[in-house]
């Protein structure tokens, strides 16, 4: 029957070995292909979600922002109410301009006490010349008076010059010490006054800060998402007022222990995402866990338990797109990484 079979449709019968043929080397080529590649449909787009929060209380004024809307970085993305703030600002300022004043007014007080101490040294040096030339006028009347060509009366009057003019020194003296201990006094109130500007600064550059706060704007470019910050609504410090996905994503695939043998960073990778069915995208492996995403969760599990079963763990690698897709990538959705680990 076979027989006559060939012989009745030698074309068909032909036909249907080449068929079989060309079946059984494309599965042999597939099998060949696939062998350098290794792939999992455990993963998924990811990206670091940043929870927006108030770091100041305050009335919400604006949201500027929708529903996943696309943003650049440094984009207003909420107001506060900033009048407390900027009358604390204010107050800052000024008293950061009296620390100033004080310390200017201190300066000049230096310079002048400065002068006066100057001026008292000067004084000093005049007394001890008054007080050398009364020395010696006093030495000249005694020592006539005791040759007898002086005077009793101008050796008394020349005894009292000398006792005034010593007076005098001791009083310039004492004079000038006292203008020239005034300086240091001055220079620790400056000191002192230095101090407080620099507490007035520390006051001012909080209030600054406090003031910037009441503009809320985006760390990074992305999306805002799940926004919660209503007009009127009191926000307070390290409450989330939306969350804000950045543009930057990565895939995260979940391979088996067994796929990652011959797996190393830097090896390319083609991403299909079931969201666009028919594309591909050019990534590669940028990091591999140090290890599996068991041992990371909340609750590890225990293997020195009397009922451990040995079972084949996954274990995430972080997959970084070659160049920005230019279609919506979204936190968890699903893709498929095929890797060539040959």
């Amino acid at each position: 029957m076979t027989r006559n079979a060939w012989r009745s449709h030698p074309y068909a019968v032909g036909a249907g070995l080449v068929l079989v043929l060309a079946i059984i080397a494309a599965a042999i080529a597939w099998w060949l292909n696939a062998r350098h590649y290794e792939s999992t449909d455990d993963a998924f787009i990811d990206t670091r979600i940043v929870p927006i929060s108030a770091q100041i209380s305050g009335a919400i004024t604006s949201v500027a922002v929708t529903d996943n809307q696309l943003v650049d970085a440094g984009a207003v993305l909420v107001r506060l109410d900033q009048r407390d703030y900027a009358a604390a600002l204010g107050q800052a300022n000024a008293q950061v301009e009296q620390a100033q004043a004080s310390i200017d007014n201190l300066t000049a007080q230096i310079a002048a006490q400065q002068a006066r101490a100057e001026q008292a040294q000067k004084q000093v040096a005049q007394a001890q010349a008054a007080l050398t030339f009364a020395q010696e006028e006093d030495a000249r009347a005694q020592d006539l008076v005791k040759k007898g060509a002086g005077t009793a009366q101008r050796a008394q009057q020349t005894a009292s010059d000398l006792r005034q003019s010593q007076a005098a020194l001791a009083a310039a003296q004492a004079n000038y010490v006292a203008a020239d201990k005034q300086i240091a006094v001055l220079e620790t109130q400056q000191e002192v006054a230095r101090g407080q500007l620099d507490q007035a600064r520390a006051v001012r550059d909080q209030a600054q800060a406090n003031m910037s706060r009441t503009v809320i704007i985006a760390p990074v470019a992305g999306r805002a998402t799940r926004i919660s910050a209503a007009v009127g609504a009191y926000a307070q410090p390290g409450q989330a007022l939306m969350m804000f996905e950045p543009r930057t994503v990565w895939v995260t695939a979940n391979f088996k222990e067994t796929q990652l043998t011959e797996m190393r960073p830097g090896q390319a990778v083609t991403v299909a995402v079931d969201a666009y069915p028919g594309r591909t995208f050019q990534a590669h492996v940028e990091s591999i866990q140090a290890g599996s995403g068991a041992a990371f969760s909340l609750l590890p599990p225990e293997n020195a338990t009397g009922n451990y079963v040995k079972v084949v763990q996954r274990v995430p690698v972080k997959i970084a797109f070659d160049q920005p897709p230019d279609v919506y990538l979204g936190p968890g959705m699903s893709v498929v990484p095929s890797v060539r680990v040959r």
